[in-house]
């Protein structure tokens, strides 16, 4: 199972599907083959797997996969139904699908006469979809904010430049954390004022996974633009309004968002109750004046603060990367 979850961290994050990764073993224990799910519309795991095995050798073996196979047929036909056809007898998951279109696979395998074993790793398996499990709960897709900061909380100096308040590990870390994400967020003034590419980036080189680039707002996107240049087709998304906003990059088929701001962006976004993750990275020095990292939050009074609950403290080079999410309300 470990080997799965391996395999399933090569699929992509933050899409319509989740990440699932597939051994098969022989009837003797000894394993044959494997496979990973690649996105929509590729074969899922099981699948692949199956594709990758000698004719005729999953008979009397074991399926170990990340997620109880599937009993959907959409693009893809039920795994369910492909593991009971190639003779598998034993069928051994982590976690049960939390999906209900696609979900019934344990039990159609145990009417075919399969043994089945269910939640070993779940943990590690349910950390692995953790935003696309959130997504179908939310009907939305998962936002996760990020800014970086002075110790002061201060993300530009006064003349507006901002680049670069933390440091390269810091900024390296980031990278990562956009190719976990479907989309990368921000507004047409960050776009207007910075000139982001928004892809994610180890030094020079592209990341195998990039976020879809989507800019909210009124004012329109030059076409010399640096994202213009991004892989990913750019969502102009007119709005001002953050559900409207989220209802649009739902439509692209993201489970989700990764919002790198600005301020305005990212208050509004807060206010309005759809952030389910902030990254604070938090540089040691001090700017002062008054580019905060957020804007007006609907804060009033004290007994009105928005509370956050620390999940991590990570040091990166001289700077911290502080993990919170909001404190769910009883």
């Amino acid at each position: 199972m470990r080997r799965a979850l391996e395999l399933a961290e090569r699929g992509p994050a933050g899409g319509p599907n989740p990440r699932v990764g597939c051994v098969l073993l022989g009837p003797g224990g000894e394993p044959i083959a494997e496979g990973w799910h690649r996105g929509a519309g590729t074969p899922h795991a099981e699948a692949d797997a199956l594709a990758r095995a000698p004719l005729g050798a999953a008979a009397g073996g074991t399926a170990v996969v990340t997620l109880e196979p599937c009993d959907h047929r959409g693009r893809t036909g039920p795994c369910s139904v492909a593991l009971l056809d190639a003779g598998v007898r034993r069928v051994v998951y982590a976690q049960a699908d939390p999906n209900p279109l696609a979900a019934g696979g344990a039990e159609r395998l145990r009417a075919g006469g399969v043994e089945v074993v269910a939640g070993l790793l779940s943990d590690e398996a349910a950390a692995l979809n953790e935003r696309w499990t959130a997504a179908l709960r939310l009907g939305r897709p998962w936002v996760t904010a990020k800014w970086a900061s002075s110790l002061d909380g201060r993300v530009a100096a006064q003349d507006g430049s901002s680049r670069w308040i933390t440091g390269p590990a810091a900024r390296a870390d980031v990278h990562r954390r956009r190719a976990e994400h479907g989309a990368i967020v921000v507004g047409t003034g960050t776009v207007l004022a910075d000139d982001p590419a928004l892809t994610a980036r180890d030094g020079d080189a592209l990341l195998p996974a990039q976020p879809r680039p989507v800019v909210v707002g009124l004012r329109d996107v030059p076409a010399e633009a640096a994202l213009h240049g991004h892989p990913e087709p750019v969502l102009a998304v007119r709005t001002r309004d953050p559900h409207e906003a989220v209802a649009a990059i739902a439509g692209t088929g993201a489970t989700s968002a990764f919002l790198e701001g600005g301020p305005t962006l990212v208050s509004a976004f807060l206010a309005a109750g759809l952030v389910d993750e902030v990254l604070v990275y938090l540089a040691p020095t001090l700017l002062g004046g008054d580019r905060l990292a957020t804007a007006d939050l609907g804060v009033r009074t004290i007994a009105g603060q928005r509370r956050l609950a620390i999940r991590d403290v990570v040091r990166l080079g001289d700077d911290l990367l502080v993990v919170a999410r909001p404190v769910e309300e009883d």
